[in-house]
């Protein structure tokens, strides 16, 4: 029984002395610093050399600096425990990169995989100078855009979603329309019709054909350039018709119908035509100036207003159910 009681009382002190060790050991690791290694990339994987990595703690006393090496490497040792911190990591042409708050334990070791992105500002300019591209080479086909292969059809699109106009590309499409030679042979077709009704009052012969040219010219150039550019431009409007082309046959007349009344504005959204409509009332209004006398007034300007706005739809139902297999690129085999 004695026996016994010595093995326990000796088993108790060796516990307390274990114990006693291990605290103090213990309190020895506290004291241990932590590391932190990593490396420095950018989005795509590549390594990032020469960045400049921060360490910085919250307390405000500590700040290191490391620089990575060739293959994006940095290290930083003898970081106190306990101590929270950040890590910073920039480079030339990159954004800043800041982790969250830190703290290691005692003889952590923790690694950073640190992934620099390109700055917004730049990626914006990117994205708005490769828009301004594709906008032109689209351009580019539409001026190719002819009926038959002969009569301009320079202002219908049939890319799904084309890139915005530009006001320089705004002004190029309405100039380009405006001055086509097929625009004044047409100019001409019509001023001919007018010369057989005897309308306007220009009179006939030779004087009577050349005013009614005259007036057909500055007509049509007036309308294209205020209604196609000048008010687009300044109303960031899109003056271009929007090729449907799915869809059932009521929703595509809907389509076609609204088209002189609704735009597509510059942000992509829906909106009132007022350029397209400014435009016909524009024109309309200017033509009192050469119009003679007995062709002018406030009601001669709101009916060539309605006629022009009236016009407007019927070529859009023909362009949705029509014009587009007519249509051929210059260069393309009909």
């Amino acid at each position: 029984m004695q026996l016994l009681q010595l093995y326990m009382v000796g088993l108790i002190l060796l516990t307390f002395g274990l114990s006693d060790r291990l605290q103090a050991q213990g309190g020895k690791s506290l004291e241990k610093p932590g590391s932190v290694i990593g490396t420095v990339s950018n989005v795509n994987g590549d390594t990032v050399a020469k960045a400049t990595v921060v360490l910085e703690n919250f307390d405000g006393k500590g700040r290191r600096t490391a620089v990575s090496n060739d293959n994006g490497f940095f290290e930083f040792h003898d970081i106190k425990p306990g101590i929270p911190f950040n890590i910073m990591a920039s480079a030339e042409g990159l954004a800043q990169w800041k982790s969250s708050s830190i703290t290691l334990v005692p003889n952590q070791f923790k690694i950073l995989d640190i992934k620099l992105r390109v700055p917004t500002a730049i990626t914006t300019v990117e994205v708005t100078q490769r828009s301004e591209e594709v906008a032109t080479e689209q351009v580019k086909i539409q001026e190719k855009q002819r009926i038959f292969g002969v009569i301009p059809n320079f202002y219908v699109v049939y890319e799904p979603n084309p890139a915005p106009l530009t006001t320089k590309l705004k002004f190029r499409l309405a100039l380009r329309t405006a001055t086509d030679p097929i625009t004044f042979l047409g100019t001409g077709f019509i001023s001919a019709l007018q010369q057989a009704g005897d309308t306007p009052n220009f009179g006939q012969g030779a004087q009577g054909f050349a005013k009614r040219f005259g007036a057909n010219t500055a007509d049509a150039f007036t309308d294209i350039m205020i209604g196609g550019a000048i008010l687009p431009s300044l109303l960031h409007q899109d003056p271009r018709y929007f090729y449907k082309g799915t869809g059932t046959t009521k929703s595509r007349i809907r389509h076609a119908v609204l088209y002189p009344f609704v735009c597509k504005g510059d942000n992509g959204r829906s909106q009132p035509n007022y350029s397209s409509l400014g435009g016909d009332l524009a024109s309309s209004a200017i033509s009192n100036l050469y119009y003679p006398e007995s062709n002018r007034g406030a009601g001669m300007v709101f009916t060539n207003f309605a006629i022009g706005t009236g016009s407007r739809v019927a070529a859009s139902l023909v362009q949705e159910f029509v014009l587009r297999k007519l249509t051929h690129t210059r260069g393309d085999s009909p």
